[in-house]
């Protein structure tokens, strides 16, 4: 993670010195779905369908039209729920973990030529601001919101993603945000989680999101 964190740094610092041309700066917003899980918490567990909404800003970097800073102010909605099949099984109700964000993605962006329509790449840091967190039909006292499975009220992860412009006024990008941060640093904890000797339960509980968001640029 460190080493991540640290090419991320290294990276937007070049950034910093290279042509900006914040006068060329364009507006966008941007829609679209995400499916997410958390790695290593509420087992069994399974997927989060949701939905993402917001605002985009672009920068050009240098004289090209190719590279940009892009930055997003986004709703986002995150977390997972229970395993259906395991629950059905079980005779249980369908459990869900909802974490809902304000979420601040910065990429570098970069076009794959100067064309007007091209496919794109997508990388940089996100940071997760929680709205809210909506817990239905948790399958142990100490996932409830108000005991250890109280989410973090922050976290960041690492974006990589993929995208196609056509006329750079319309855009759909697919992206894969890698969670480093601890989602439920307090479930560790849980008396009920060490009981059952799991040894997933000491790791952290890392939130994956995959994501698939529309934008469309004014001009």
């Amino acid at each position: 993670m460190k080493k991540i964190l640290f090419g991320s740094l290294c990276l937007f610092s070049s950034l910093s010195y290279a042509q900006i041309d914040f006068w060329s700066t364009e507006f966008g917003v941007v829609a679209g779905g995400t499916y997410s899980k958390v790695r290593n918490a509420h087992n069994p567990s399974g997927s989060r369908i949701s939905v993402l909404g917001g605002f985009v800003v672009q920068v050009p970097i240098g004289a090209s039209d190719q590279f940009y800073l892009q930055a997003e102010a986004l709703y986002l909605g995150a977390g997972e729920a229970g395993d259906r099949d395991y629950e059905d099984s079980k005779d249980w109700d369908h459990a869900v973990y909802a974490n809902n964000y304000v979420s601040i993605p910065l990429n570098f962006k970069a076009y794959f030529s100067e064309a007007e329509t091209e496919f794109f790449g997508l990388i940089g840091p996100r940071f997760n601001f929680l709205i809210d967190q909506k817990i239905e039909n948790p399958v142990k006292e100490s996932y409830k919101s108000d005991t250890y499975g109280k989410a973090n009220s922050f976290n960041f992860g690492l974006g990589l993603g993929v995208g196609f412009s056509y006329l750079r006024q319309l855009e759909i990008a697919l992206k894969y945000d890698i969670g480093l941060s601890d989602t439920y640093p307090d479930l560790k904890n849980s008396p009920e989680e060490i009981a059952t000797m799991d040894p997933g339960v000491a790791k952290k509980k890392s939130e994956q999101i995959l994501s698939l968001g529309l934008t469309y640029f004014f001009k």
